[in-house]
């Protein structure tokens, strides 16, 4: 009988994250979430839930205290959780910025660090890093989330390079719009349109190739992927891009 992997996800009480918690554990993955968030009474049995947050770089020791008590190894990492600040560069406080900076992209390094030896231990493994379309193509009024996924995608490739003589892949996903709480709060922003949230989302679907805004449950089958080493096994340092198309349009067009 096959023995069951472990993997670690932050953000798992989020959109994505919490349908990517509900993949691996159907995978019979033994999942460790963290979130700051509650996740509720419907965290698999068979896992481990940690309340904390992993902005806070005192916390993230706390967290892999508990992960080591929980586990001798882990097969894969996945750092999911963000922030985002919906404002004008011009009005984005230091303070804000850099609470986006501690969670999205300091909260990944400190993470990738403390997991590393449980990776390692697991023989190797997968690390992948939720990253943006934001890194590539952006809008106005969210440089520190942009500034954030793009730093994220540099971290990716110097992690790949580093931890390969210890057979750890690192991967990033670049997610395009997905119907998440997070997507759902920044449709303020204007740039498609008013109305309720419904129309938004509409207008939001036919700015893209496909025509749709996308499920959480397609980028975790993405994680799942990268995460697999059976079938991403020669990919590392890549990012990849899961946008319904949004990115292969010329925005003159």
């Amino acid at each position: 009988m096959k023995e069951s992997k472990t993997i670690l996800i932050t953000g798992a009480a989020g959109g994505i994250g919490r349908a990517t918690v509900a993949l691996f554990a159907g995978n019979d993955w033994h999942v460790i979430g963290v979130d700051r968030a509650d996740f509720g009474n419907e965290f698999p049995k068979s896992g481990l839930f940690i309340k904390s947050d992993i902005s806070r770089g005192e916390e993230m020791e706390a967290i892999f205290e508990k992960v080591n008590g929980f586990t001798r190894s882990l097969d894969a990492l996945i750092n999911n959780a963000a922030m985002q600040v919906a404002k004008p560069i011009i009005e984005t406080s230091v303070e804000e910025w850099d609470a986006v900076m501690a969670s999205n992209l300091r909260s990944v390094f400190l993470g990738a660090k403390l997991a590393h030896p449980l990776l390692k231990a697991a023989g190797g493994g997968a690390i992948v890093n939720i990253s943006s379309v934001h890194a590539i193509q952006t809008s106005a009024n969210i440089a520190a989330y942009a500034a954030s996924k793009g730093g994220l995608l540099a971290l990716t490739r110097a992690m790949a390079i580093e931890f390969a003589p210890d057979n750890i892949r690192v991967n990033a996903i670049l997610p395009g719009a997905v119907d998440t709480p997070m997507l759902r709060a920044g449709l303020g922003r204007g740039h498609v349109g008013g109305g309720d949230v419904q129309e938004r989302l509409d207008n939001l679907a036919r700015k893209t190739v496909s025509g749709k805004v996308g499920k959480p449950e397609e980028i975790a089958h993405a994680i799942y992927f990268l995460a697999d080493n059976e079938q991403s096994s020669f990919m590392t340092g890549q990012a990849l891009i899961v946008d319904g198309g949004a990115t292969a349009r010329l925005s003159t067009e």
